[in-house]
Order: structure tokens, then sequence, then C-alpha cells
């Protein structure tokens, strides 16, 4: 390894390059790597050279599901902001005629603060992939709001674990029951709901955007 460079005003901030030595004996340990490899590929037959590779992505998806943390944060936190406005512009695409918050049934910050509600941040590395947020009524069931996942991590399970924690945190509130309202073109999403326990009732709100409204037993 060659000399290591101060950059910057901050004396901790190093930066090491390789020597031309260094350069060579990286490129030998990743051909050796790269022999390896072949080597492990060679005997198995083409199909089950694929059937490996399909298991490997599979085993990466795992892994990378399983670095997703979801947490409370706060509506105001610009983490949330950012995936509140992602959002809008994915249902806005999605929608038949868009979407304009203005004429959707608000959602207020306060109403996602506890012992109001609650949003749920999902974050990746600590950078925001997804959120879902839960209002509590005293005398109804509580009612699931604004669930996101960025496309970067679809099927990965981040959207059916933000679904889970939410309904959970209802739960240990002394929720009996969720519900929710959707649109038509989210058939990914209504198939997770149906898919989760989600029953379709009648319309119990007067959401603008809306064709179908879900209803979920707790507990049960």
């Amino acid at each position: 390894m060659g000399p290591v460079d101060q950059t910057g005003a901050d004396g901790r901030v190093r930066v090491a390059t390789l020597t031309e030595a260094g350069r060579t004996q990286w490129a030998d340990l990743d051909q050796r790597s790269d022999d390896l490899a072949a080597s492990i590929l060679e005997p198995l037959t083409e199909h089950r050279r694929e059937r490996l590779v399909t298991a490997m992505a599979e085993v990466e998806r795992l892994l990378i599901g399983s670095m997703v943390v979801i947490e409370p944060c706060p509506p105001s936190d610009p983490r949330a902001r950012a995936c509140l406005r992602a959002y809008a512009r994915d249902i806005a695409r999605r929608f038949d005629d868009g979407f304009d918050p203005a004429l959707s049934n608000p959602v207020h910050d306060e109403a996602l603060v506890p012992p109001n509600g609650v949003l749920l941040l999902a974050t990746l590395n600590s950078e925001p992939i997804g959120c879902g947020a839960v209002k509590l009524h005293p005398d109804a069931p509580a009612e699931i709001k604004r669930v996101w996942v960025a496309d970067t991590v679809r099927g990965l399970g981040v959207g059916r674990r933000l679904l889970g924690e939410l309904e959970r945190y209802a739960a240990e509130r002394g929720a009996t029951a969720v519900r929710l309202d959707t649109n038509r073109n989210l058939t990914e999403a209504i198939a997770l709901y149906r898919a989760t326990g989600y029953r379709e009732i009648e319309a119990y709100n007067t959401e603008r955007y809306a064709h179908h409204w879900f209803e979920k037993r707790l507990g049960h």
C-alpha cells in the first residue's frame, strides 16, 4: 500500500492508495477468485449452473431484506418527508387521474405521533426506502395510511413487514381491527392485503381516490 494522503481540513480523514506492486497483487487475487468460481461451475451442467445462480440471487435478496430496519419516526423528519413525497409521486404516476393531495382526505402530522398513531420508517444502510402509518381511533378500527416501498427494494418483503408492524402497533394499543382504502391501480398492494387476511368491505370514508376498502380483525 502506498502513502496515506491527508485531505481536507479534518486531520482524521485519510485516503490510502495502492502502489504498483499492490495493484499487481490485487489483480492476482482477483484472478484467483475468478478461477475459483470457474472451477466450481465447470463440473455443473447448464441447468445446474442456472439453478445455482438463481439460488445465490435468492440468498442475496434474503440477506438484503434482513438488513432493513423498521422503526418509528416523526413525520416531520426529513427522511419521512422524503418518503411521503416519493409516495405522492408514485401514486400520481399510477392513478388514472393523477393525484392531487388537496383533493385527498388529509393525514395531519399530529395524527401520526403517539398517542394518536405512528409513522414507521424503513431504512437500508441508513437510507430511507419505505414508510407506513397508522391512525388510532378510540371507538373505531385503526386506519393504515401511506404505505410505500421504493422500487429498488420491491420484492424483498418490506411492504409485508411494514404492514405487519403497523398491525402489531395498533393491536398493542388496544385496536381490535384495522382498515384501509386503496386505488384499483395498486394491484400489488391489493394482492398483499388479500394474502395477509384482509377482507373487502363497504366504503367507510369518502376518499376521492379509493375504489376498494379493506378490514382485518386483529388477534385472531
